[in-house]
């Protein structure tokens, strides 16, 4: 009986040479390596010390009564019990619904927006630098901004109202009218933003798949339930991670906007409070270590829900 060889043959039956054997170890590859450590120790750095250290020191003032002005004294987990104060507990079910709404909205503007700037028709840059125009004023002017039309005494938009149909609309005099004038505003600031985002994603889907679809007979909902959405789902998770993240961290609007006066307050709002009014450093890292584990929490289970839809 023949033996069989593991090694391969060439066409003329001559074994061929094993292949060369990895040399990982040599002089030029570690000499490759000690070069890419150098290049990477600036940022690495540069993360330690913004990033690493004062989140270290932020755990660790959880942990102490800490007061704004005094020496720090260790605690224990006296500062979490703040976790379940009534003011902080409305604040949280606040910023959630406000996390909803703006999510809810926003998304559906910036995909409508996606959708009709999407193709390269005459005119259609003009409509794109329109709706991305806001994203280039900052948050806190865009506040301002609408402080001005929002506010009772001069509201602008008061006098149209008054003049079409009459009377007058509290918009920050209430928890619901300051949401929802709120979202309003971050979608005016923020949709144009998110329409590049999904522009993007639009223009990497190959349009011959869009073209097989169309010959196979389906319609517009077909297309967009089984071509557009699924192939868009990193380019929505993208989108969903930046809405939900900096609509838990909200602080600039609020705070502009109302105060955190009429039950508005949210999280960011109360940790401001805790750290500079109750002068309690230790009770604001509490909330803030709080919110943190709660952001990896909700973007991590964004993330898998979004991506074993797509398989």
């Amino acid at each position: 009986m023949l033996s069989l060889s593991p090694a391969r043959t060439r066409s003329g039956g001559a074994p061929s040479p094993p292949p060369p054997a990895r040399r990982d170890g040599s002089p030029l590859r570690r000499g490759h390596r000690r070069l890419a450590a150098l290049y990477a120790a600036p940022m690495a750095a540069i993360v330690a010390v913004l990033f690493v250290v004062p989140l270290g020191l932020m755990v660790w003032m959880s942990f102490n009564h800490w007061p704004l002005l005094g020496a720090s004294a260790p605690n224990g987990v006296v500062n979490y019990r703040a976790l379940s104060d009534p003011l902080f507990l409305h604040a949280l079910v606040f910023t959630l619904k406000y996390t909803v709404v703006t999510t809810v909205v926003l998304s559906l503007v910036a995909f409508g927006l996606a959708l009709l700037v999407q193709e390269g028709r005459r005119g259609v840059g003009l409509f794109r630098t329109v709706f991305f125009l806001p994203s280039a004023v900052g948050l806190a002017s865009a506040s301002l901004l609408f402080y001005g039309l929002f506010n009772t005494g001069s509201s602008p938009l008061n006098a149209v109202i008054r003049f079409l149909v009459g009377g007058d609309v509290d918009w920050l005099g209430s928890s619901g009218n300051a949401l929802y004038s709120t979202v309003g505003m971050i979608t005016w600031r923020f949709a144009g933003f998110y329409m590049l985002i999904l522009m993007t994603g639009l223009h990497a889907i190959d349009p011959m798949l869009y073209e097989a679809a169309r010959t196979d007979g389906a319609g517009w909902w077909q297309i967009m339930r089984r071509v557009t959405l699924p192939l868009l789902r990193p380019t929505l998770a993208l989108m969903m991670v930046l809405s939900v993240t900096g609509s838990l961290l909200a602080f600039d609007q609020f705070f502009i906007l109302t105060g955190g006066r009429h039950g508005t307050a949210t999280i960011v709002v109360d940790i401001y409070r805790e750290a500079f009014l109750s002068q309690d450093l230790g009770r604001a890292a509490a909330v803030s270590v709080a919110i943190l584990v709660g952001l990896i929490v909700i973007n991590g289970a964004q993330l898998r829900l979004l991506r074993r839809g797509g398989r």
